[in-house]
């Protein structure tokens, strides 16, 4: 378990956090490309770390994202014109470019130097590969721009970023790919031969009551673990994941690179983003419908309104239960909850709460086991190095280095007993110049 103090500092993200400060020092997606179609289009609300926010495209086809009160009398820039290269203010007409500079100030006389004194708060932009990353820390130059791969490969191999919210905050939703042994549980089938559910994947069946092995690995750039299953064949299953400062993770799920960012817009929400891609062949045809309509089998997602707290919001959610069936977790699937993309996870971290109704798990309160050596193992490595950026500025070496994250993660059937770190070295690294790490086992479907 964790005491209160390190706890609060893991969750809590607003301006002047030590994590929020922390997480201030990376690029990170922030909307869809597909969110700004057009130059001078509609502008966006948005919520980041516990600011709000409103970004546009503007006249030259460059993202900004700027503060949504205008710096002159707070008014929403929402209600803004977005026009000829930047958002004039709806109250009394102050415009301000992407780089939050006033560039028109109709309310000073002529002459007036105020308009050089004024600038909104605005934070730079990159729209790559069918996302908008966004740079919220303090320097005037940010650092390098990540070469994950889905932010190097070609467009068309790259697919459209899946969202959904989750009412929760970020480290207990991320906490969730952090840990292999809930595919057992959460995802799992009944028996071997149970018929599907009506909707959603059929899951997960291991006829190995044991637990997975782990066998955990600190790196510079965050984590990374290995949880072997063993096969009835004689072979080791080696299901590889990664996790990437400040709340990235990688995992495996097939031939491609699957890359998932845990962005929170405050302590108690934050979208999951999904973007698969392929480093060899374009994605396969469908693929970016698939991703963009993923939940539609589950009423796809809410009404949007003003708070972009809404945005991405799936019809199953917490207040239906997400749409659990009884008779299906009777005699078909261990949860009842629609395999549907990340829909029973959530069921599982936004449930966690305290008994004052306080969305943010109370972590003094839990008891860990031998299983969740990886959770441990990651949380003390966001701990030491949000507490060693406050105390000293030191950050971990992704931030300056774009290459530092060039890992990727792998699904692995090795013979008894390999030395799983040496077989598949070259192939946990991008460039490593072995395809991605894809071997499945008979029990996944």
């Amino acid at each position: 378990m964790l005491n209160r103090e390190d706890n609060e500092l893991l969750c809590r993200v607003g301006p002047g956090t030590p994590m929020g400060n922390f997480m201030r020092e990376f690029w990170f997606p922030a909307l869809p490309s597909r969110e700004f179609p057009e130059s001078d289009g509609d502008i966006k609300r948005m919520r980041l770390l516990g600011e709000n926010l409103v970004m546009f495209r503007d006249t030259n086809g460059n993202m900004g994202a700027i503060a949504e009160a205008c710096p002159h009398r707070g008014a929403s820039m929402y209600f803004g014109r977005n026009e000829c290269e930047g958002i004039r203010c709806p109250y009394h007409g102050w415009k301000f470019d992407i780089t939050g500079k006033c560039v028109d100030m109709p309310t000073e006389p002529e002459g007036s130097n105020f308009i050089n004194k004024v600038r909104a708060r605005a934070y730079p932009c990159r729209d790559v590969n069918k996302m908008v990353w966004i740079y919220m820390g303090p320097r005037a130059e940010p650092p390098p721009f990540p070469n994950y791969e889905v932010n190097t490969l070609p467009y068309d191999r790259v697919s459209e970023p899946n969202v959904m919210m989750e009412e929760a905050n970020w480290m207990q939703n991320m906490e969730g790919d952090l840990d292999s042994v809930h595919l057992d549980w959460v995802h799992k089938r009944l028996s071997k031969d149970a018929p599907p559910p009506p909707i959603g994947t059929h899951g997960f069946y291991n006829p190995d009551p044991r637990p997975p092995e782990f066998d955990v690995h600190e790196s510079e750039y965050g984590a990374f673990y290995s949880a072997m299953r063993n096969m009835q064949d004689g072979q080791e299953w080696h299901r590889i994941n990664q996790f990437i400062f400040p709340f990235f993770t990688m995992i495996s799920a097939g031939p491609t690179v699957n890359f998932r960012s845990f962005v929170p817009l405050d302590d108690h929400h934050a979208m999951l983003i999904t973007q698969s891609a392929h480093p060899d062949q374009p994605m396969p045809p469908g693929t970016d419908e698939r991703m963009v309509n993923a939940f539609d089998e589950v009423g796809g997602y809410i009404e949007r309104s003003h708070d972009p707290r809404s945005y991405f919001m799936t019809v199953a959610n917490k207040r239906n239960d997400f749409w659990l069936d009884r008779e299906v977790q009777k005699d078909r699937m261990y949860n009842g909850i629609p395999f549907v993309m990340n829909l029973p996870d959530r069921a599982m971290t936004e449930l966690m709460c305290s008994d004052d109704g306080e969305p943010l798990y109370d972590r003094t309160q839990e008891h860990l086991g031998t299983s969740d050596v990886y959770v441990i193992a990651v949380r003390r490595q966001l701990i030491r190095a949000a507490k060693a950026f406050r105390d000293n500025g030191s950050l971990p070496p992704n931030v300056e280095n774009p290459d530092t994250g060039r890992v990727r993660m792998g699904s692995f059937l090795l013979p008894k007993g390999s030395d799983w770190l040496a077989e598949t070295a070259e192939a946990r690294l991008a460039d490593g110049g072995q395809p991605i790490g894809c071997d499945v086992p008979l029990i996944i479907e």
